[in-house]
């Protein structure tokens, strides 16, 4: 029999409902067969808007099992919730956390998962004593299209470990690419003079901004292809460079452009979001000794990727392209592939995902704790939970 993860819901808004409405789906449709989930809780500010929120995303036989609360916490100490999804703004999420791991319960807290770095790592700490599963939802990490990028990175099909910097050119025998250089971007036109400044990508009281709302997406390429190469020990890059551009509407930023240099690995990130204009067609580009791996738009969740090997090495002519196709294999949004981590994990007694672990989050946060302090973004004062 499958394990059952029964879920509460905190936010009916539009990601929660994304999310729902995937964990709903019959979990053979994605060739799953010792997992499901049912959604048994839906908390808001008002009770009469969760339930509007159940009857328009949960229909048929799961609609009877879910209950409408008015509160946040009432859904934090349900009896008939294993696992919680904080689907509330960002600069909520800590609050929210807090009150779930407190009641014992599994937590997948959206990206950002906090407002800062300190936020986060209370959080950690916390669950970690009252031993309950913890992780952001870095959905993106768990697509089938990002599995097999990471095979191909993985296998050496690109060439030979190779250094960007430095020239350093390491043995032969260790398989495992090392990407001389790479860009990702996610951008969206948000049409921010036409919206109003309470809108939560133009509020600093929500965390408004490119960085934080839009910022993990490009972020997880760099985590993925840099930070999990094994000859890079989970070691941090040495040297963090942000910029940013802010709107006079409300002082968020509106374009930030981040550079993580690996110098340990002579590799380099560069990065970048914005809420003014939209990504290029090619908005992820994975450059190699030996070849290239190119991914279009949206990255945070691609349906190909195309990757190319070169003539030799250091040339621009390209002697074999192949295209990885994953639109027609998925069904549903894309989102069920992280509670379906979170299930087994907490089937299996795991307090943290292999796949995107506590650590990755904390450098996330640290990353963007850094690139603020550099462009000059400071969250309006009580925002931030907890300090440094």
């Amino acid at each position: 029999m499958p394990y059952t993860l029964r879920w509460g819901i905190l936010g009916a808004g539009w990601i929660s409902s994304c999310f729902v409405k995937d964990i709903l789906l019959d979990p053979s449709t994605r060739d799953v067969d010792d997992v499901t989930h049912k959604v048994t809780a839906v908390g808001s500010r008002d009770a009469k808007k969760a339930q509007e929120w159940i009857d328009k995303y949960i229909t048929g036989d799961a609609h009877a099992e879910a209950k409408a609360y008015g509160s946040y916490e009432e859904v934090a100490n349900a009896s008939d919730v294993d696992a919680i999804y904080i689907g509330t703004p960002h600069t909520h999420h800590y609050d929210c956390a807090v009150a779930c791991i407190n009641a014992g319960k599994h937590v997948l807290v959206e990206k950002p998962a906090t407002s800062n770095l300190a936020e986060w790592e209370a959080l950690v700490q916390l669950a970690k004593e009252k031993n309950v599963f913890l992780m952001e939802a870095m959905w993106t990490r768990f697509l089938p299209v990002t599995k097999a990028m990471k095979e191909v990175i993985a296998s050496g099909e690109l060439g030979e470990l190779r250094v960007l910097y430095v020239f350093e050119h390491p043995s032969k025998s260790n398989q495992y690419l090392s990407p001389y250089f790479r860009h990702a971007d996610l951008a969206g036109n948000f049409d921010i003079n036409n919206i109003p400044k309470t809108h939560r990508i133009l509020d600093p009281q929500l965390g408004g901004g490119a960085l934080l709302d839009l910022g993990p997406y490009p972020l997880i390429w760099a985590i993925l292809a840099l930070y999990e190469d094994p000859r890079n020990e989970k070691r941090h890059p040495t040297r963090i460079t942000g910029n940013m551009i802010k709107t006079k509407l409300t002082g968020v930023d509106s374009s930030t452009v981040f550079v993580l240099d690996f110098e340990h690995l002579d590799a380099q990130a560069i990065l970048s979001c914005g809420i003014t204009i939209s990504s290029p067609e090619n908005a992820l580009i994975m450059r190699f000794s030996n070849g290239n791996i190119i991914v279009p738009r949206p990255i945070y969740r691609p349906d190909s990727f195309k990757v190319q090997k070169l003539a030799k090495e250091g040339s621009n002519d390209v002697a074999e392209e192949k295209e990885y196709e994953f639109k027609s294999k998925l069904v549903g949004g894309g989102w069920h592939f992280q509670a379906d981590e979170v299930a087994r994990c907490v089937r299996d007694g795991k307090i943290q995902s292999d796949l995107w672990g506590l650590d990755k989050t904390s450098l996330e946060m640290k990353i963007f704790d850094e690139v603020r302090r550099q462009g000059g973004y400071e969250l309006p004062p009580g925002v931030e939970k907890v300090v440094a």
